[in-house]
């Protein structure tokens, strides 16, 4: 049965003048200005803090870095091909719906060329220029979205604060100052230096995520009954609770066949969209060959100028269903993570730009001709004889729409929860060719139950409507900014250059802003409320982390700062912590611990607060990497402290591998034992070089030599017989020789495996001010309830000791 052992912990004031040094724990600010890049670990080893006697923890390999994945040509138009299903569900089926949301009456020729100059200039400017050509440059090592953008500010900046046990996963590439102008670096800065602009920036990632979350509730629910109420042109009777409930039920099964993979899916949805795209296509060159072809004059930009000039007020306010025609635009950066770049430019500018360009032209050279139909534009302008197809195919492409949302929704979230905004919950890869192709089970459910809600409460698309667009506004603002600093920090454009196209592109996003907000009473204030409340609880649970941090500071030091090894080769307590000597237990301890640091937290606990050890500890560090899988070869990495007998095991896993085992134990053991005898055989060489070798060293050789050729033989793990004729336990023996090091191991694992884990509490300062507390209770109810628990280790259960301790916040 597991056991538990709970410790109380007490408070531990920090003092201002401690913010550098607390605990081994540099913010990354203040990081920067005053140690350069080295992580606190890399300091401890240069005696910049405190002398440390560890050898390389293994912690830090250039392979841990999340790389963007390279693909060949033939994956690349694969992935162009899947992305047409995927991100151009919502974008492409706007023709539905665009100009009966621009006008509220039949528009005349002046107007309706305006209009339709207004649309093709906004795909190209907004959707074309900004988006694909400029801004999903900006992704973060292939990750899309405009968190994504602010985690690649974060690393060129001194900006945010980074979680310890992650911060060895992240590379980061600040630029010296000498390689930056002197505009640059004011800019920069000013930006470190002023806590208003950090806050300013984390609150834009964060607000932009929640709202496009907020469209992915939405979304789906306006497609869907949106393709649904096209049933009316068929049956014109069909009853609301019919058209709710068909709604409803095809929610469900879209979201039901979610795990089934980005892949899977875009058999189905892609050459539907692309079916869709080229009716759309095919629909305007019909109706541009035989209507009024010289509506083409829209792409002169003067009628888009003109119609605003003209109509003023009502020009501005007919920019909200302008606006409709690239809803989706912000799905379409978030997605690159799933597809890349360049298939998303492929995709874009060889299909869909070109397909959207013809069918608006097309609808408005059929409109011109009969005013009319802008109030149904996509089947009044269908030709004749394809109104049923036309509208079996609209269905199915509406249906998938949301798709584009949906995806973003799992990509933006696992963003998030890798800069600790939200609990860990579990993230399924769905293919092991395409990495980035991401599933998230619990938050599939939620948008489902959301979704069918709305659908079933607004009961309308008119409605929907209204609430539609608000964020997608606020969200390419977002970007705009964020993407003008990336220019700046990043690709080291001088400020002067950035500010013009800067403001040209805000104008703009400005001017659709405006105009939706005009929506939030009729709606739009749906949308922006679920959006907020989203970003509450991705500020709280951050607000909580960083909390925690710092509770956990004085925990993250190397071994050498807790104990240290006296003359007859015991350990002790170092004086900070009392001194004591700390006795040895019989028995293979092995303390698990995430990424990592330096020393699990859980030892630390351990030895100061028992004031015991294990005869043979490991430190077991799990290092999960964004690839299916790890080459054996490369999954384990052995490091040997400075403390007698304590060893550090670094495991680099892929998402498709199986680390945690039964066996673990053999398997830690092995690796150890390898470790130790590829040592001394490596210490043999360079010796024999040198001609430094003693006797007692080729002895020591010898039998390290003898005892592989038997294990050679027989299992790593020893036998029963050994296990019985085990030595006693000899502490004195416990040095640096390679054969006392075998033989305390084989003992230790022979006597006995614990499986050490922790379980950190937290409680809330007394004295803590009201504000503070009720955040913080906040923030500690979510993580009691959505911690990994115990049982899911698949390990003897009889063999695990958790380890409780409290921390004070």
């Amino acid at each position: 049965m597991d056991t538990t052992i709970q410790f109380a912990g007490e408070p531990r004031p920090r003092r201002q003048d401690q913010e550098l040094n607390v605990g081994g724990v540099v913010p990354l600010r203040v990081r920067s200005r005053s140690l350069g890049r080295k992580s606190s670990f890399e300091i401890f080893k240069e005696g910049a803090l405190e002398s440390a006697e560890d050898e390389d923890a293994g912690l830090r390999n250039e392979s841990d870095y999340k790389r963007r994945q390279a693909f060949s040509f033939s994956q690349v138009l694969m992935l162009a091909y899947q992305s047409v299903g995927v991100i151009y569900g919502d974008i492409g089926t706007s023709p539905l719906y665009v100009f009966s949301s621009t006008f509220t009456e039949a528009p005349n020729r002046a107007n309706l060329l305006g209009a339709l100059s207004l649309i093709l200039w906004s795909l190209t400017l907004m959707v074309t220029v900004k988006y694909v050509l400029v801004i999903i440059r900006a992704d973060n090592d292939g990750e899309g979205g405009t968190f994504s953008t602010y985690s690649l500010l974060s690393r060129y900046a001194n900006i945010a604060n980074r979680d310890p046990r992650e911060a060895t996963m992240i590379r980061m590439e600040r630029f010296r100052t000498n390689e930056l102008s002197q505009s640059q670096q004011s800019f920069r800065a000013t930006i470190e230096r002023t806590k208003f602009f950090r806050r300013l920036l984390k609150t834009i990632g964060v607000f932009a995520v929640s709202m496009v979350m907020a469209d992915g509730v939405l979304t789906p629910a306006q497609s869907v009954l949106g393709a649904v109420q096209g049933l009316n042109v068929v049956k014109p009777d069909i009853d609301k609770s019919t058209i709710v409930g068909v709604t409803c039920a095809i929610l469900i099964v879209l979201f039901v066949l979610q795990p089934l993979g980005i892949s899977k899916l875009t058999m189905a949805f892609s050459p539907i969209v692309t079916i869709w795209l080229a009716f759309n296509a095919g629909f305007g060159i019909y109706n541009l060959a035989n209507h009024d072809y010289t509506i083409l004059k829209a792409f002169n930009p003067y009628y888009a100028f003109e119609y605003l000039a003209r109509n003023k007020y009502e020009g501005w306010r007919s920019l909200g269903g302008i606006l409709l025609s690239f809803t989706g635009v912000e799905a379409l950066f978030a997605d690159i993570g799933a597809f890349s770049r360049q298939a998303v430019q492929i995709s874009w500018l060889g299909c869909a730009y070109p397909c959207l360009l013809l069918a608006y032209s097309g609808q408005a050279a059929f409109i011109s001709e009969n005013p009319d139909a802008y109030s149904n534009p996509f089947y009044n302008c269908v030709p004749h004889g394809w109104l049923y197809p036309s509208l079996v195919i609209a269905i199915l492409a509406a249906i998938v729409a949301s798709q584009a949302m949906i995806t973003a929704t799992f990509q933006l979230l696992a963003q998030i929860m890798k800069l600790s905004y939200f609990p860990q919950i579990k993230v399924v890869h769905t293919s092991t060719i395409y990495h980035g192709q991401l599933y998230v089970p619990a938050v599939n459910w939620i948008l489902m139950i959301g979704t069918v809600i709305v659908a079933a409460v607004y009961n309308n698309t008119t409605s929907l409507g209204n609430a539609y667009g608000v964020c997608v506004m606020f969200v390419t603002f977002f970007d705009t900014c964020m993407v003008t600093l990336v220019a700046i920090l990043v690709w080291r454009i001088k400020p002067y250059f950035v500010f013009l196209p800067w403001l040209t592109i805000a104008s703009i996003d400005g001017a659709f802003l405006s105009s939706a907000l005009t929506k939030v009473p009729d709606g739009a204030w749906f949308t922006i409320l679920l959006s907020i409340l989203i970003a509450s609880v991705f500020i709280l649970w951050r607000f909580g982390k960083e909390q925690q941090w710092f509770a956990e500071a004085e925990d993250r030091y190397p071994t050498t700062h807790f104990v240290n090894t006296v003359d007859d080769g015991r350990i002790q307590l170092t004086q900070k912590f009392g001194g004591k000597a700390v006795s040895s237990i019989d028995g293979f301890g092995i303390y698990f611990d995430k990424a990592g640091e330096t020393t699990p937290i859980v030892f630390s606990q351990f030895i100061r607060k028992l004031v015991t050890a294990p005869e043979v500890i490991v430190f077991f560090h799990l290092r999960p990497l964004e690839v299916p899988s790890v080459a054996y070869e490369d999954r384990y990495h052995v490091s040997r402290l400075a403390i007698p007998n304590c060893y550090r095991l670094v495991v680099r896993h892929g998402y498709m591998d199986e680390v945690i085992t039964p066996d673990l134990a053999s398997l830690i053991f092995e690796k150890v034992r390898n470790h130790i005898v590829s040592r001394a055989l490596d210490r043999e060489g360079e010796g024999r070089s040198a001609s430094r070798v003693d006797s007692n060293s080729a002895a020591d050789v010898t039998k390290v030599n003898a005892k592989t050729a038997v294990s050679e033989k027989d299992t790593s793990t020893p036998s029963t017989s050994e296990k019985n004729a085990r030595p006693a336990a000899t502490p004195a023996t416990s040095v640096s020789s390679t054969t006392s090091r075998l033989t305390a191991l084989e003992r230790a694992f022979n006597h006995e495996v614990l499986y050490i884990i922790g379980k950190e509490q937290m409680k809330v300062k007394p004295g803590t001010n009201f504000f503070r507390k009720v955040l913080l209770r906040a923030f500690l109810f979510i993580r009691e309830n959505t911690r990994t628990k115990i049982a899911s280790l698949d390990v003897d259960r009889d063999r695990v000791i958790e380890v409780g301790f409290v921390k004070d916040v």
